[in-house]
């Protein structure tokens, strides 16, 4: 045990100085708080490729290898988009719009939905076939959602304060928008406490935010656990943002002594300031049968695969459990592609921290588990037992299981598949759910109805529901109800660049299949193979154009990125 006195003076230095500045930012103009953000833009696009690399290199792979496309997508790209929607908005707030486009909410069915995405004509472009919808619980009204939206730029400002962020140990880009969200949609200043997993994105952090740190606006602060509840207990810290595990927030809630259920069931937290997180779960992916062809198979073998092997399964959002049809002719031929895509792809290695103890016990379990890419990924291809170490909590690695469900017809089976996922797997931040347009048309009304009793922040149809994530204008977080006493997946929304209050869920929708084949399965769209699958051949390069187009965009960048995302 180490019983070194902890040194808070640079802790206390960094809170000292973010207090005396909070006000300044609290009442920065907006005229300010854009050409901010357009200036960060120069500073993303001039460090992508070092950024990139920076991941790269400490999960142990050459910056040049295929496996660097997840680098360029959870990094450098996803920190541009997210300041492009921000400032998509602010700017029309600057010019005396409303945030929403009036058509953009409406009423359908008694319940209000908000377009969000795409919200521009480059998007249109960029993400043919691509849209997001978020959806208001019941009783909340278009008026409403209208008149709340950005609130604070619209006389209804946050007070001034100070904001800690608990950064993220898996994606690079993650710490750096919650900064962002705290700064902008809640005015608070920011000490960011850095993930020791990826302390080494600091100094690139440090370089991007520069003139925020320079206006006292900003600190970013290493350390481990005893830095952080340091931090979570510090009279100077007004709110706290946490992404990680629910573990993670219950030490911080209830600490990690012989009291802490105690004070779980007392409600007598030794933290009790505002307090929101995103801490996962074991994510879905359903699979509804239809009738598809040969290459619906191998791209959708490929999406799958995706979901769980991008960055190894170190991601809070990975599908940890593929949801298939028991009586469905597919599901073995779906399976066996799945098979094909694990076989080829490169080796690499597990890298967070646990990676191999978790994987052990999944290997414990399942002695029958297939192994693919020298040992680094596991398919469990047939769970029975509720009670599974697959289905009972986050694996957070390389390991997929399979369970089989009844159902004769899609509206028996997606009935059954969202049972199972609302009650029997643990957390509610997202789901992917995959159905070939003409199934959906012929039960657009089960459909309809499945996506609304799933109980997810995020729910992706025909698209990894991550993609939300990427997004910047789509909420981000868990589905609403969580208790600090029941964390789950977290409670609170991040990203969210329109700012909506009262928020169930958001909706991402993609093309079943890519062009020029979309146009024959019923989901017509300009989008080629995504460039963020695992598969795509192109797709680190693809990205890289897509980051310099976003952080400055234009007519004439438009055809290297085409010619890119075409021969991936």
């Amino acid at each position: 045990m180490n019983n070194t006195p902890l040194d808070t003076a640079a802790l206390d230095h960094a809170l000292r100085e973010l207090r005396e500045n909070a006000a300044s930012w609290a009442a920065a103009p907006l005229a300010e708080r854009i050409g901010l953000l357009e200036r960060l833009m120069p500073g993303i696009r001039d460090g992508a490729a070092e950024l990139a690399a920076a991941g790269a290199h400490a999960k142990g792979y050459s910056p040049d290898s295929p496996w660097a496309t997840e680098d360029w997508a959870g990094g450098p790209w996803a920190l541009a988009q997210n300041v492009s929607a921000r400032l998509h908005v602010l700017r029309r707030i600057a010019a005396g719009q409303d945030p929403l486009p009036t058509r953009a909410v409406h009423e359908h069915g008694g319940r209000t939905r908000v377009d969000v995405f795409p919200a521009t004509g480059w998007d249109r472009l960029l993400l043919s076939g691509y849209s997001a919808q978020v959806r208001m619980p019941p009783g909340t009204t278009a008026e409403q959602v209208r008149e709340r939206a950005a609130g604070q730029y619209r006389g209804r400002p946050e007070p001034a304060g100070v904001a800690l962020v608990l950064g993220a140990g898996n994606v690079a880009a993650l710490t750096a928008v919650d900064i962002l969200h705290k700064l902008y949609a809640e005015s608070q200043v920011v000490v960011a406490k850095m993930n020791p997993v990826n302390a080494y994105l600091r100094p690139h952090f440090e370089r991007i935010f520069a003139e925020f740190t320079e206006r006292g606006w900003l600190r970013f602060v290493d350390g481990g656990p005893a830095e952080g509840a340091y931090l979570t207990t510090h009279d100077d810290v007004d709110s706290i943002h946490v992404t990680g595990s629910d573990r993670t927030h219950d030490a911080i809630t209830w600490g990690t002594d012989d009291r802490a259920e105690q004070r779980r069931r007392d409600d007598q937290p030794l933290v009790d300031k505002p307090f929101t997180s995103e801490l996962g779960g074991v994510s879905p992916c359903i699979v509804v049968p239809g009738k598809w062809s040969t290459a619906d198979f191998r791209f959708q073998a490929e999406h799958i695969v995706t979901s769980k092997m991008n960055n190894s399964g170190h991601n809070c959002i990975a599908s940890q459990v593929l949801v298939l049809p028991r009586s469905w002719a597919g599901t073995e031929r779906l399976l066996d592609e799945i098979r094909k895509v694990l076989c080829e792809l490169p080796a690499r290695s597990d890298y967070y921290p646990g990676a191999d103890r978790r994987l052990a016990a999944v290997r414990e379990a399942h002695p029958e588990a297939e192994s693919y890419g020298d040992g680094c990924r596991l398919l469990v291809p047939d769970i029975a037992d509720h009670d599974d170490v697959l289905l009972s909590g986050e694996v957070f690695a390389s390991a997929l299981g399979v369970v089989r469900l009844p159902g004769e017809t899609p509206a028996e089976f997606l009935g059954n598949a969202a049972d199972f996922a609302n009650d029997t797997l643990p957390g509610t931040l997202g789901a992917t759910l995959i159905i070939h347009p003409a199934t959906e048309r012929a039960h657009r009304a089960v459909v309809e109805a499945a996506i609304a009793d799933l109980r997810y922040g995020t729910l992706g149809v025909n698209c990894w529901s991550a993609v939300g994530f990427l997004l910047g204008y789509t909420p981000w977080g868990a589905y609403p109800g969580n208790t600090r006493q029941a964390i789950g997946s977290g409670i609170g929304f991040v990203n969210n660049a329109f700012m909506l209050e009262d928020v169930e869920k958001t909706v991402v929708r993609a093309p079943f299949a890519p062009a020029p084949r979309g146009l024959f399965t019923g989901s017509p769209s300009l989008s080629p193979r995504p460039p963020y699958f695992v598969t795509n051949r192109t797709g680190r390069t693809t990205l890289r154009r897509v980051t310099g187009f976003t952080t400055a965009p234009g007519i004439t960048r438009l055809p290297a990125v085409f010619a890119s995302a075409l021969r991936g």
